[in-house]
């Protein structure tokens, strides 16, 4: 394996996991608190809190899918695909953010998308834990 690949996929899955970690406060923070904050965290009250807190659990257990199998070597199969459910996750908020008309604030989430993107196709492919 090339080790300037794998240390890009460590690090593009850290990263992930970091946004998603920090994305995980919905499940903390009242909805009406979170929408206070601006424009771009309206979308929360699209949502009931329960809907949210599965949100936030599904987050969580997705940071630790990117980085824990990978580290412990224990079925290191689920970092990509785990790297898989969180672009469809990224596909699903930008399909919100285009129907609540929020354009401007889709950046973010193409980003994040091309980035599990990124480390699915790595991790399946040419930079395979198993390869």
């Amino acid at each position: 394996m090339n080790p300037a690949l794998n240390l890009t996929l460590w690090i593009v899955a850290g990263v992930l996991a970091a946004v998603l970690l920090v994305s995980t406060s919905k499940m903390f923070v009242p909805r009406e608190k979170m929408a206070a904050v601006g424009h771009a965290a309206e979308w929360v009250l699209d949502f009931s809190p329960a809907a949210l807190r599965v949100i936030g659990a599904l987050e969580l257990l997705a940071a630790a899918g990117l980085i824990l199998p990978g580290v412990l070597d224990i079925a290191p199969v689920v970092v990509p695909v785990t790297a898989t459910c969180v672009a469809v996750l990224f596909v699903g908020a930008a399909a919100m953010r285009l129907r609540r008309g929020e354009r401007v604030t889709i950046a973010p989430d193409l980003v994040y998308l091309a980035l599990a993107a990124f480390v699915a196709w790595g991790r399946f492919g040419p930079g395979s834990f198993t390869g």
